[in-house]
């Protein structure tokens, strides 16, 4: 299963914490400077990077992670010397057809939902669509975001879940734990500031849905493709003056609508979304044994040759 595959590799514990606090520097440094500043400052801070331009910040913030990806592997191949398949999948090899099924999966899943709100009520959703500017956006988006959904579907939902399950030695720890921290890591996001921690909801339930697709289906693949989806209707379909990305996306929300209203549909998205994609997945990939793979006990594997010496010395 999944998180066995970490059993693969030397996880002597110092090369565990090296790996985790280089790969969650980034995030660790981010949620303290967030909790130092005021809230004036914080403001300040986020009204500066508006002024920016749009593409070169987009380009800025989703650059670093093409390097913290490449940094992740890198550890997890030299200093815990395992493959990066095995940080992927339990299948001989990706399975890319999940990956572009579950992101395609998302897209459509997405589109109708925002349409069918825009149709009830779309007085605060303004056309926003300019032809040029799309299409550097589509092109950093497409160049770009998979560093990024890469790195935090790696990170969480692949070492440190692993890591986390060989210690806490069943699924449920891990599975929980990986979730909460993928919110945590989300609060100094601009949507925080401006609705609350309320929608800390939406980001610990993404987690959680991300976490459960990789148990279930014993890797990465639908998570990454979910993630991918996700991520690329929020920068290219609808954005805001709040937004985490500051985006020349087809739709805006205007200033005068009300973030409640906003995180409201958000919740009400991902509790209709949610359970649809769970439930054609399920049935595409055929799951069973959900208790099993999401609460159940993580066993070290038993290699061949101990095996073999075990019913050697059991038989003297």
């Amino acid at each position: 299963m999944f998180i066995e595959q970490a059993y693969k590799g030397n996880n002597v514990w110092w090369r565990v914490l090296i790996t985790t606090l280089i790969a969650t520097g980034i995030f660790i440094l981010n949620f303290i400077v967030y909790l130092l500043l005021s809230k004036e400052e914080i403001d300040k801070m986020y009204d500066m990077a508006k002024e920016m331009n749009k593409n070169l910040s987009l380009i800025l913030n989703l650059g670093v992670f093409v390097f913290l990806l490449g940094l992740l592997f890198f550890l997890v191949y030299f200093l815990h010397q395992r493959s990066i398949l095995s940080l992927t999948t339990t299948r001989a090899k990706v399975d890319f057809k999940r990956v572009l099924f579950s992101l395609s999966l998302i897209v459509i899943l997405s589109l109708v939902c925002f349409y069918v709100s825009y149709y009830y009520d779309g007085d605060n959703i303004v056309w926003n669509f300019h032809p040029l500017k799309f299409m550097v956006l589509f092109i950093i988006s497409i160049l770009l975001f998979p560093f990024q959904i890469g790195f935090e579907e790696y990170l969480f939902r692949g070492y440190l879940m692993q890591q986390i399950g060989i210690i806490a030695k069943n699924r449920w720890v891990p599975l929980v734990i990986t979730s909460v921290f993928f919110g945590l890591f989300h609060s100094a996001n601009p949507e925080v500031a401006e609705m609350g921690y309320s929608v800390m909801i939406f980001y610990i339930g993404t987690g959680l849905l991300l976490g459960i697709l990789t148990l279930m289906d014993d890797g990465l693949e639908l998570a990454l493709g979910f993630h991918l989806g996700n991520n690329l209707i929020a920068a290219l379909l609808v954005t805001s003056d709040f937004s985490a990305l500051q985006t020349d996306a087809v739709y805006k929300y205007t200033e005068v609508q009300n973030s409640s209203d906003i995180l409201w549909e958000m919740i009400v998205s991902i509790a209709i979304t949610y359970p649809i994609l769970l439930f054609i997945l399920s049935k595409k990939y055929r799951w069973k044994n959900w208790k099993e793979k999401l609460t159940g006990k993580v066993d070290e594997p038993i290699l061949i040759e101990e095996s073999f010496n075990l019913n050697k010395e059991n038989n003297e």
